[in-house]
């Protein structure tokens, strides 16, 4: 079964200095019919302006994946990473185009973000998976996929185990990204037990012959086979997803 989800259906939210879309309920956006789909809590779509950015905040026991798709994104946390602290363990806390960020909150966090990007927006997506178990150590973790290794091809860029050199996030989920243009074409195996869920960054694509534009998604379930073709300068994201 697949399930579409347009991307003029989610939430909206427009704070003058952020403009952000919520693929599910999220803040002020409440809709009791797409409260997440499996472990997959957040997709927020966010625009940040030059020169703004979130102040301080905390989270607690949540997996937190930065996913930044254009200017850059400035992070700073409770736990040494980000500007003075980031600098000495190699973590500068700036993320970029092609760069994927894992923050575990753990048993509690607190951290910033702003736009780095003096003179340009900053776009991003901001998700949010639930973790296999509360209360552990919070983490950090950053690392670049360029994008070569993700044309024509699904990239692990998260997973439990941090194969492929893909961040290591505590969840029962994996995320992979593609770049997908022309004749490119991707299929992959399902396990039709588990949650696929593909959201559509930017771009035009067909996922198992179900015409997507950016922002849209799919929700997949009981199918055995992933089939992604006719991209037209498509970045896509695929969830492995406990149901």
């Amino acid at each position: 079964m697949i399930t579409l989800r347009k991307s003029a259906e989610r939430g909206y939210a427009d704070h003058g200095w952020l403009k952000s879309y919520h693929s599910f309920s999220f803040a002020d956006y409440f809709d009791p019919a797409h409260m997440g789909v499996g472990n997959l809590r957040v997709i927020n779509e966010d625009r940040i302006a030059p020169g703004t950015g979130f102040g301080t905040h905390g989270h607690r026991d949540m997996e937190i994946v930065s996913y930044v798709l254009d200017g850059a994104l400035a992070h700073k946390d409770s736990i040494g990473n980000g500007a003075e602290g980031g600098v000495a363990s190699g973590k500068s806390g700036v993320i970029r185009p092609g760069e994927v960020q894992r923050m575990s909150a753990g048993t509690g966090v607190r951290h910033s973000e702003f736009n780095h990007a003096a003179d340009q927006t900053t776009h991003f997506l901001q998700i949010w998976i639930l973790p296999r178990q509360a209360g552990i150590a919070p983490g950090y973790e950053q690392k670049h996929f360029d994008a070569a290794a993700k044309r024509g091809r699904l990239a692990l860029v998260a997973s439990p185990d941090g194969r492929e050199g893909s961040v290591t996030i505590h969840a029962d989920a994996t995320l992979r990204a593609g770049l997908l243009d022309g004749a490119e074409r991707v299929q992959a195996d399902l396990d039709p037990r588990r949650i696929a869920y593909v959201h559509l960054v930017r771009g035009a694509l067909r996922v198992n012959d179900h015409a997507l534009r950016g922002g849209d998604a799919a929700r997949i379930e009981g199918e055995t086979r992933l089939v992604l073709e006719g991209g037209e300068d498509a970045e896509v994201l695929v969830f492995d997803l406990a149901p």
